[in-house]
């Protein structure tokens, strides 16, 4: 697929988005915690949602919205305070965010989606949301993308923002991005909050359908730490204003591009959450090919990202290959074990389930990089698939030890 790749993009890159912020006050003083994000046209939204069973107050407010609506505007969202296990208060609450939101731009209050992220069990200081809500919405630009991205910020270290525009049809399309995460992240849908816009014309169906095969080749495919989230959320936004004819065949070629660059989007959102999760220092990409299924891949991929005792092993740069395979062996995957090669870069470590005699400073050198590749051949099928996550080191045990506190 061929894409440009805008330079500063965002989620107000695509036509007729814009983002206001404001500082709110809601855990830090002096630091933009509040993003709204509205369409100046009608919409079609779609999302998906945390599987954790305590399912935060903007969760359920965003999931009735996108049931109850065919039309969407915008999404609202405040850093700080998750707003979860917060009991019916947390739902008048998030409820309010969107009547607000609703108020400031003319629109409805069903229109909107809602996210919080932050300290879980707290309400949310309502007079500091309301009045950072309506001075977000009074200052609507389409300049205000990069500020939106930092407003969602909890301990991420960076903003992750990006978009790009493809070709459907002989027009030209765009789709913008914003995600934050950092920590408690892990499939199932990684814990996180993402929010995608798009100019594309594309049916609501279509566009769920499309979010759900990116998701889960992105976001579904990241673990930091195990945790997944109460306060998930990765929902889409497509105005229709590219003009493009309307995308409203999941067999279509035209729904293949913009799902392949929907995938796109999210992948990069995802590597830059892996990058950055609490305490990392080095981003690691865990490769699974030949496997007997795409879940096989999937899943052996994501269990060796996640296990604690690779990521350590990446953070001290110890080629412990054994880690590897132990994570594999006991990821459910389907595999022979004596078939089973593991390389790191281009260095074969382990061949048919056993360990080979290699380099350890060359080997030093690869797991001294900011990227690691670890890749590993099931020789059991045709099937690949990538997780994305981080080492693990010391810092991450002091960022968590005091994050309510």
């Amino acid at each position: 697929m061929d894409y440009k790749v805008f330079k500063n993009g965002g989620v107000t890159t695509p036509r007729g988005f814009k983002a206001g912020v404001a500082q709110a006050g809601i855990k830090y003083k002096g630091r933009y915690d509040l993003a709204l994000v509205v369409s100046e046209y009608p919409a079609v939204g779609a999302g998906v949602f945390t599987t954790n069973k305590f399912q935060a107050a903007p969760v359920q407010v965003s999931r009735q919205h996108l049931a109850l609506s065919e039309k969407m505007r915008g999404f609202v969202v405040n850093s700080g305070c998750a707003n979860a296990c917060t009991g019916e208060d947390g739902l008048a609450d998030a409820q309010m965010m969107t009547e607000i939101s609703a108020n400031v731009t003319g629109c409805k209050a069903e229109e909107f989606f809602v996210a919080s992220t932050g300290v879980i069990g707290v309400p949310l200081p309502m007079d500091q949301v309301k009045q950072g809500i309506e001075k977000a919405g009074q200052n609507l630009s389409a300049e205000a993308g990069a500020l939106a991205a930092q407003a969602i910020m909890t301990t991420d270290t960076m903003a992750k923002e990006i978009a790009i525009e493809i070709e459907i049809g002989g027009e030209k399309v765009a789709l913008g991005g914003m995600a934050k995460g950092s920590g408690m992240i892990h499939p199932n849908m990684a814990t996180l909050l993402g929010f995608v816009t798009t100019d594309a014309v594309i049916t609501k169906e279509c566009l769920q359908k499309a979010l759900v095969i990116a998701n889960e080749d992105s976001f579904n495919m990241v673990t930091v730490d195990g945790d997944t989230s109460t306060n998930d959320t990765l929902v889409v936004l497509a105005n229709g204003q590219a003009g493009n004819a309307l995308i409203n065949n999941p067999d279509s070629e035209a729904f293949q591009a913009f799902t392949a660059a929907l995938k796109k989007v999210c992948i990069i959102l995802a590597r830059m959450i892996a990058r950055d999760g609490e305490g990392a220092t080095k981003l690691l990409a865990v490769r699974v090919i030949n496997a007997p299924s795409r879940e096989d891949a999937r899943q052996a991929a994501r269990t060796i990202a996640g296990s604690n005792l690779v990521k350590a092993a990446i953070f001290g740069q110890d080629a412990n290959w054994g880690r590897i395979i132990c994570a594999l062996g006991y990821s459910g995957a389907q595999f022979v074990p004596e078939d089973i090669t593991v390389s790191l870069g281009d260095l074969l470590v382990a061949q048919d389930g056993r360990g080979l005699i290699f380099d350890e400073v060359k080997a030093g050198r690869i797991l001294g990089k900011e990227e690691i590749v670890v890749t590993v051949d099931l020789q059991a099928g045709e099937f690949a698939a990538t997780a994305w996550g981080c080492d693990l080191s010391y810092d991450y045990v002091k960022i968590n030890a005091d994050y309510r506190t």
